[in-house]
C-alpha cells in the first residue's frame, strides 16, 4: 500500500505547470469522471487557472498518477478533483494527496464534496459530514468540511 519510489509528489500554481503536466493531469480526469464514470460534466470549469489555485500530484516517469487541486474561496479553501489512475489505485497516493493538502491549507478551514462511497475515507482526515447526501452527475456525494 506504499507510494513506488519513484513516486514524485508535486505543487504548482496553474502558471508554473508545463502543458505536458498539464495535459497529463486533464487526461486522467478525462479518463476517471467522464469515461470510466461515465459522467458528462464541465470538468474544465475555469477554475484550474485562478490565482489561488494550487493543484496536487504524483507522477511516475512523467505521466500523472494521481491527483487533487486546491481552489480558494475566499477564507475556505475546497479540495477537489481527487482522482488516481486505476494502474495506481491501492498504494495510498490519494490518501497521501489529502494529507499534502492539508498541510498546503494549514489552518484554514477546508471543504469538499465526497462521492458517498468515500466518506469514510474522507473522515480519517478529520472531514465531517455538512449536510444530506445528494445525487450530482448520477453519482451519489455527500458535502464535508474540516476545521
Amino acid at each position: 500500500m506504499h507510494p513506488e519510489p519513484h513516486d514524485e509528489l508535486r505543487v504548482a500554481s496553474f502558471r508554473d505547470l508545463d502543458t505536458t503536466t498539464l495535459y497529463g493531469i486533464l487526461k486522467l480526469r478525462s479518463d476517471v469522471f467522464v469515461v470510466e464514470q461515465e459522467c458528462v460534466y464541465p470538468d474544465l470549469d475555469g477554475r484550474d487557472t485562478e490565482p489561488g489555485t494550487r493543484h496536487l500530484w504524483f507522477q511516475q516517469d512523467k505521466t500523472v498518477r494521481a491527483y487533487l487541486r486546491i481552489l480558494s474561496d475566499g477564507d475556505t479553501e475546497r479540495i477537489g478533483r481527487v482522482v488516481t489512475a486505476p494502474g495506481a489505485r491501492g498504494r495510498g497516493l490519494a490518501g497521501r494527496l489529502v494529507a499534502e493538502a492539508l498541510t498546503v491549507i494549514g489552518s484554514r478551514p477546508s471543504v469538499l464534496h465526497a462521492q458517498a462511497h468515500l466518506a469514510a475515507f474522507y473522515s480519517r482526515y478529520g472531514f465531517q459530514q455538512t449536510g444530506p447526501e445528494y445525487v450530482e452527475d448520477g453519482i451519489p456525494h455527500i458535502p464535508m468540511a474540516r476545521g
